[in-house]
């Protein structure tokens, strides 16, 4: 059996256990959440995002389904509440400032505050094998900046309670800082991204930055960045670290003011996103998201997850 065909029988492997994981139903005893439970998930419409909607719904949650693009978001929660379930649609895209302002105007004035922030709002155009950096702007603005925005608007509206509130982010292995094959090339910027101590907004946000800068002039080739979907890799990178950063702060939150916040790879999940290619299904792809979302308190924050398990960043 050579290396590949050994590969994909730890895939199959792994699948098989984490479709008898979803068989086990949550126990009441840990069940923390009811049906007054506000969890919000970006980027819904479909694919992972509206995987992740549907299976908190169908723990009885309520789901608050957007979509950059009204009518397919409407259709998608429709979708869901005609299978009994209670979710309702709300048109959010996080790359405009004045829209995730007026979703959390809407919020406040509807429900008071959330519980639960599942942040899948993404966009990649390097699902081929060509790497290119043609639309890195709108990946990092996306997927980094977006979604780190969205995050500041979410965190004063997260409903005080003993379980804690819990913000999920969807990530990528891609984007690990010691990845074997696709890490930053500049070892004293690694060092810095590694330190918790020197680790900062401001850093964070200053590598992307660069990076754009040198797309701009062309140099980013020499740059020591991930040669491989180049943007989208940083993305989240950015997205990891920027979740180890706000989980140390945010841990310093009192007692029934707790927010949990880890981030997680969903895999290479058969998507529109991915072209159709992967090896995941959807239901597989949400499964760790649903899992975080639903753990009884006092669980770990600031970390990494891949098929329920944690993994280094």
């Amino acid at each position: 059996m050579n290396k590949k065909e050994r590969a994909k029988e730890r895939r199959e492997k792994r699948r098989q256990e984490i479709s008898l994981l979803r068989t086990i139903s949550y126990s009441d005893h840990h069940r923390w959440w009811t049906s007054e439970t506000i969890a919000v998930v970006t980027g819904a419409n479909r694919g992972i995002g509206f995987e992740i909607a549907h299976q908190l719904a169908s723990h009885g949650l309520t789901v608050i389904l957007t979509s950059r693009e009204t009518g397919v978001g409407e259709e998608a929660a429709m979708v869901l509440q005609k299978g009994g379930l209670n979710v309702v649609f709300h048109q959010l895209d996080i790359v405009v400032p004045s829209s995730i302002e007026a979703f959390a105007e809407w919020i406040k004035e509807n429900y008071g505050g959330i519980d639960i922030l599942v942040n899948n709002a993404g966009v990649n155009f390097n699902a081929s094998s060509d790497n290119s950096v043609e639309f890195a702007e709108k990946v990092i603005s996306t997927n980094y900046f977006g979604t780190k925005n969205m995050i500041k608007a979410m965190i004063p509206l997260t409903r005080p309670s003993d379980s804690g509130a819990r913000i999920i982010n969807v990530s990528s292995r891609l984007g690990r800082l010691n990845g074997r094959r696709n890490r930053i090339g500049n070892i004293e910027l690694r060092k810095q991204l590694e330190n918790d101590e020197s680790l900062s907004e401001e850093l964070i946000d200053q590598t992307m930055h660069a990076f754009l800068e040198q797309v701009k002039d062309g140099s980013w080739t020499n740059g020591g960045w991930p040669q491989v979907f180049t943007d989208y890799s940083l993305s989240k990178l950015a997205v990891n670290t920027y979740t180890r950063l706000m989980a140390r702060i945010l841990s310093d939150r009192l007692e029934g003011e707790k927010i949990y916040m880890n981030c997680y790879c969903p895999g290479w999940v058969k998507t529109a996103m991915t072209g159709w290619a992967g090896h995941t299904s959807p239901e597989e792809g949400a499964d760790t998201a649903v899992w975080l979302a639903l753990l009884p308190d006092q669980f770990v924050s600031g970390k990494f997850f891949a098929e329920r398990r944690e993994i280094n960043f």
